[in-house]
């Protein structure tokens, strides 16, 4: 008998949930940054373990929006958790009770939805009686089904995570094919290996002011190449020297590495070509972010 569970990853930005997702599925799906509110959209990621599908949501990090894009975000979060068997809250090991902490307990109450708690980046605690007592902090605010302590650097405990998370699984068919990993298309996927490289490569607010859209992805007739056209969009023409950078370094530093990842991730050698265009405060405009499937 087959069974699945459909598991949305919430927490707030930057607590590791796109990292523990990559080490669940034992491939690099979700793209990883030091910077806040990385992950834009939902992004679906398919563990088959024997007889039991794991179908994860990694969701954008739960905070207070200041452009339409990060209402969208926080929108993205919420009908989630509504629609989802349950879900995997991530929070930082040490970190204080934040007010989206409360706020998705909240809507965890409100959906009676099943909840294990992730304790991450526990390699960084100096003071382990900070997890004893933040452990004893979060059984009184919510009853999850388990508090497991983590590193998704270190890969702490990662196997008592994904074994309690199979747990979670009821009777079903499969949804997905056994050898599927995601349903994102190779597009997204392309796009959004360009994004990371942008976002570890440069700091400040040009990241979140960056989009990237994937303009011709074609193979090559009789060849293991594949051509693959990049726009990356940002908000100023100031940050479009900087990510250009002198003589095109940068651009072609961020290239360089995207390529990498590509030819990893689709198998194939890639000629990756990118460009840069300014399109003015576009996360507050609704047609741009349409256009940019972050909708």
């Amino acid at each position: 008998m087959t069974k699945t569970a459909f598991i949305a990853i919430v927490g707030s930005p930057n607590v590791g949930k796109s990292s523990i997702l990559n080490k669940l599925l034992g491939q690099k799906l979700a793209i990883v940054s030091s910077k806040p509110q990385t992950t834009r959209t939902k992004i679906m990621g398919v563990l088959t373990q024997e007889q039991t599908q794991l179908v994860f949501i990694d969701t954008p990090g739960f905070h207070r929006p200041r452009t339409k894009l990060g209402e969208k975000m926080v929108k993205a979060v919420s009908d989630s958790i509504a629609g989802v068997d349950a879900c995997l809250m991530v929070v930082e090991a040490g970190g204080k009770l934040r007010e989206s902490d409360k706020e998705l307990i909240k809507r965890f109450e409100s959906e009676k939805v099943p909840v294990i708690l992730a304790i991450n980046k526990v390699d960084t605690l100096k003071n382990k009686d900070e997890l004893i007592e933040q452990i004893a902090l979060f059984n009184e605010l919510y009853p999850f089904e388990a508090l497991v302590p983590t590193s998704a650097i270190k890969d702490t405990n990662l196997d008592q995570l994904k074994a309690e998370l199979l747990k979670l699984a009821q009777p079903s068919v499969f949804f997905f094919p056994e050898d599927t990993l995601t349903d994102q298309p190779e597009r997204v996927i392309a796009a959004e290996i360009v994004r990371e490289k942008t976002l570890r490569l440069l700091d400040k607010e040009i990241p979140h002011g960056i989009a990237v859209s994937i303009e011709n992805m074609r193979e090559r007739p009789d060849s293991d190449l594949m051509d693959i056209d990049a726009l990356i969009y940002c908000e100023k023409e100031s940050h479009k020297g900087i990510i250009i950078g002198k003589q095109g370094a940068m651009l072609k530093k961020i290239s360089t590495y995207a390529r990498q990842d590509m030819e990893d991730f689709f198998m194939c050698r890639i000629n990756l070509q990118c460009w840069v265009k300014v399109k003015r405060d576009w996360r507050n405009r609704e047609g741009l972010i349409r256009s940019f499937g972050l909708d």
